[in-house]
């Protein structure tokens, strides 16, 4: 037996709601919100305490990075010298590989230069016992 109440229709149940009521998640947020504002800069904050105020001393002699440049021709430059032949750039080389700390050497070679010019510079550079070599590119494009 079930029970009747008197605002119900006889001829059919009760419509279905569909909606939601989103009040009382409003209110939770809100409440959420406030206690995390409230407890945000507690959080941040520390013991104030003044730092010791000293020059930055460097802890080693850095040493300048080298620059060999290869254009499209194959030729070879000293940063911005013009080097006669491959025995010149290994002559140079052999002079900064004996240096404490060992500076880096950076080849920026033309795409359109041909491998063998490159290579030339790489096999020098290890002959010479040149550590690190990096090379130098361009960032591409962002199409």
């Amino acid at each position: 037996m079930a029970i009747r109440f008197p605002h119900q229709t006889p001829e059919g149940e009760d419509a279905l709601i569909a909606s939601i009521n989103t009040t009382p998640l409003v209110d939770v947020m809100l409440v959420l919100l406030i206690i995390f504002l409230i407890t945000i800069p507690v959080v941040n904050s520390s013991i104030a305490v003044t730092l010791p105020r000293e020059p930055v001393q460097a802890r080693g002699q850095q040493a300048e990075d080298v620059i060999v440049t290869v254009d499209a021709q194959g030729a070879i430059y000293w940063f911005d010298t013009r080097l006669p032949g491959a025995s010149d750039l290994q002559a140079l080389l052999a002079r900064v590989a004996v240096m404490t700390p060992q500076p880096e050497l950076h080849i920026r070679a033309d795409a359109r230069a041909d491998y063998q010019s490159i290579g030339q510079v790489v096999y020098a550079a290890q002959q010479t016992g040149i550590a690190r070599i990096g090379f130098l590119t361009e960032p591409p494009d962002g199409r």
